[in-house]
């Protein structure tokens, strides 16, 4: 931890020293050494929380014969529902488009850290991507799952989502590498840029829509863990109280209407879908349904992934720690230069300026 982060063995505040953070404790009421432990607490129960949501999901979705029935309607439905299906049909150059705008992403990512000089950062934002796709390749390879949950011509089990993976890790990453004020603008319009990516997938039978809510876990889980190791080790600190909330509204607002709307009707229409039969002939409309609640459930759970990481890099600026605190002025110049872990102040021990 970083010097400011270590608070008396006592517990009392400490004597502020050159680096320490006097100003978030005298604007904020709050020891600078608290700073770090609650940014560090609140992102591993953020990684806690994906890792169990993550295995809900996957009993659930993977486990279960409801739903396996479920996802495996859901991927059928796409037929059913003419509008997914005419866009497609009219526009077969998305497929080439999501691959180039992924391809896109990983560039923009890295130019942003390089060109801003962060490249720790930017080797942190990468590796935090290639773990999330290793983890997910795992899963995909080495998750145990039914012999029979493949049966009946439909695609393998893709579990997790790797193109999801990829937007959304790239989304998250810009966190590490964008400034502090318009990462909000930045992780936001790219989160809503990973919804796409993952509602294509969906709708052009890739990938069943808990392989999507999975891919937006793992990423989550990931960056969590990555915070929490940064926070651990001081490299945070906070933010001004003035950040990028205003000026990332038109981008945060739409996607939190998209997270409770997704999430909201997902929900509503899942009960109906969960109670398909256990074997065909099927209903068209309840396979469109059921595709219809698989995006709006796979929509609405990536977009509350983007908007869970934005809170809790909320005041949080994760570009090192601040810069020393030194006074200036004719009092100061006249004591001479002061030591590296010496106090400095407008008043010194120089007779002449001795108040009487």
């Amino acid at each position: 931890m970083a010097s400011y982060d270590r608070p008396r063995a006592g517990g009392s505040p400490r004597p502020l020293g050159t680096g320490d953070t006097w100003w978030y404790a005298a604007v904020a009421g709050e020891a600078a050494g608290s700073f770090s432990t609650r940014v560090r607490t609140r992102t591993r129960r953020g990684c806690l929380g994906a890792v169990l949501l993550l295995t809900v999901v996957y009993a659930g979705l993977v486990l279960t014969a409801t739903g396996r029935r479920w996802g495996d309607a859901a991927i059928t439905g796409r037929r059913a529902d003419t509008a997914a299906a005419t866009v497609l049909r009219d526009h077969p150059s998305l497929a080439g488009l999501t691959t180039l705008s992924l391809v896109l992403g990983c560039v923009v990512l890295l130019a942003a850290g390089l060109i801003r000089k962060r490249y720790a950062l930017t080797g942190l934002a990468a590796g935090a991507v290639v773990t999330a796709l290793a983890l997910t390749g795992l899963l995909q390879r080495y998750a145990p799952r039914p012999r029979h949950a493949d049966a009946g011509g439909l695609m393998s089990s893709g579990f997790p989502s790797a193109q999801t993976t990829l937007a959304l890790g790239i989304a998250f990453g810009l966190a590490l590498v964008v400034p502090y004020r318009p990462r909000s603008v930045a992780v936001g319009a790219a989160t809503l840029w990973a919804v796409c990516v993952g509602a294509y997938t969906i709708a052009a039978g890739q990938h069943r829509p808990g392989d999507v809510i999975a891919a937006a876990l793992v990423v989550l889980a990931v960056f969590c863990g990555l915070l929490a190791v940064l926070a651990r080790k001081g490299k945070v600190r906070p933010g001004a109280r003035r950040g990028p909330t205003v000026p990332g509204l038109p981008v945060t607002v739409p996607l939190a209407l998209l997270a409770a709307g997704g999430l909201g009707v997902g929900l509503w229409l899942l009960g109906d879908t969960l109670a398909l039969p256990s074997a065909a002939p099927y209903d068209p409309a309840e396979l469109r349904l059921a595709h219809r609640c698989g995006q709006a459930l796979a929509a609405g759970v990536v977009a509350a992934a983007g908007l869970l990481l934005l809170g809790l890099l909320r005041r949080v600026d994760v570009e090192g720690a601040p810069t020393p605190y030194r006074l200036g002025g004719p009092f100061v110049e006249a004591a001479g230069a002061p030591g590296d872990g010496e106090l400095v102040g407008p008043f010194t021990e120089d007779l002449d300026h001795e108040i009487s």
